[in-house]
């Protein structure tokens, strides 16, 4: 693993097998997934089973992608059945790593020889928890809440104390580089299981801080409305702006949020990040090249960005102003691939719903494909096996589309069209 410390790693999350497949397209060096219920998406992510593991590994090992288990909630006694079983088939399946936080799955997994990375959950803060811990772990993400000058300070002390984990190589500092920020200090949130006995410790968050609440007197009964409602809804982490200041510090495990999100959102964050991380390796780096890429991360799923965040040295404030998305660019469906052909790559679909035009942007999202996303050159209209080339197709149409890389049938076909609700880019801001 010391050869990979030159060599920055992007972490993509992955929620389903379009996710994972568009994050290995994107170029993604590594994944990381939940299974079962004892992760900290169980209730936001449509979760993997064993038997997924297992395929993960296999469709990961072939593109030389590692993987890595999240198992990071707080476990009770009734769960270390489900927690060793899971490790164990982690173990016999070719798992690069579990995540996790709980001391039991940690010392299980230990035992049989099976890599420990340490969650956020844990809230490593300084290097004293870093030396005590890679008794257990090789990898450890640190707290959200550190400065960039705290973490390389930290990332100096691992090399200087020669601090080394159970495999006796260097411990690697890892961080989040974008993506949903909790109100709680790294994610250790108790307001859902206060309100509706839902633990987000234990992946079943309702999410209570995204919610708009008004302030009331109780003497007088008056209601106050904010003018930013949403005032624990914080906006999203995004760094690519200031990305090689993270490279910098000696960070070289980068970790994107986001395993409920769409694998338009992984394709598209994926890429970005892959691409700035490039140009930082070759000294071309420019804080304007971040700022212009920013645009393309404003067109999937965020609420908002949280330039720099605490890595800056910044208080927590900047909140999301709206609930859900601020996305400047939404899908709208069109139909499934009937068929594919490979010679000479052309996919045909009937129309289901809405129309397209020359000149559209499009995307084919499916299981194998995950996301390839183009603008229709030409297109065809198929009526009694006679293909007529034509400017636009409605629905009920059955046409054809030359497509610069392999789909397959049944995946989706969606137009890409700007946001119903026009945002602001926040390069356009600046």
């Amino acid at each position: 693993m010391e050869t990979l410390i030159q060599q920055p790693e992007i972490m993509a999350p992955v929620g389903s097998y379009e996710s994972l497949h568009a994050a290995i397209n994107a170029g993604a060096d590594s994944v990381y997934f939940g299974i079962e219920q004892l992760n900290m998406r169980a209730r936001a992510a449509n979760n993997f089973t064993t038997e997924d593991l297992k395929k993960i590994v296999a469709i990961c090992q072939e593109n030389s992608v590692r993987t890595y288990l999240t198992l990071n909630t707080i476990l009770y006694d009734h769960d270390m059945n489900l927690m060793k079983k899971i490790c164990d088939v982690a173990k016999s399946s070719g798992l690069t790593a579990i995540i996790c936080s709980d001391i039991s799955a940690i010392q299980y997994a230990n035992s049989i020889d099976l890599e420990v990375h340490l969650s956020t959950q844990m809230n490593i803060t300084n290097v004293g928890e870093v030396k005590f811990y890679s008794a257990f772990a090789d990898v450890m993400v640190m707290a959200r809440e550190l400065t960039l000058q705290q973490i390389a300070h930290i990332v100096a002390e691992v090399k200087k104390q020669d601090i080394r984990g159970p495999k006796g190589e260097l411990v690697e500092i890892e961080i989040f580089i974008h993506g949903a920020l909790c109100v709680a200090v790294s994610g250790k949130c108790y307001m859902s299981i206060a309100t509706e006995n839902s633990s987000a410790n234990r992946g079943a968050c309702l999410q209570n801080c995204r919610k708009s609440y008004k302030v009331t007197d109780n003497e007088t009964g008056e209601s106050l409305v904010l003018e930013n409602e949403y005032i624990m809804s914080p906006s999203d982490l995004c760094t690519i702006s200031f990305i090689d200041k993270i490279l910098d510090a000696g960070v070289r495990v980068l970790k994107i949020e986001g395993r409920g999100r769409a694998p338009e959102y992984v394709d598209t964050v994926v890429r970005s990040y892959k691409e700035m991380i490039t140009d930082w390796q070759k000294g071309e780096f420019t804080t304007e090249k971040g700022m212009a890429k920013m645009k393309e991360l404003e067109k999937v799923f965020n609420r908002g960005f949280w330039q720099g965040g605490y890595y800056l040295g910044k208080k927590l404030g900047e909140w999301s102003g709206v609930y859900g998305s601020k996305a400047t660019e939404e899908k709208v469906f069109l139909g499934n691939v009937e068929h594919y052909y490979n010679n000479p790559m052309v996919a045909q679909i009937k129309l289901a719903t809405n129309e397209v035009c020359v000149g559209d942007e499009v995307s084919f999202n499916g299981k194998t494909t995950g996301v390839v996303r183009q603008k229709i050159g030409e297109l065809f209209v198929h009526v009694d096996d006679v293909a007529t080339k034509v400017d636009f197709a409605k629905k009920g149409d059955l046409i054809t589309i030359k497509v610069g890389k392999r789909v397959h049938e049944k995946d989706l076909l969606y137009k890409i069209v700007p946001s119903k609700t026009k945002q602001v880019s926040l390069a356009e801001k600046n």
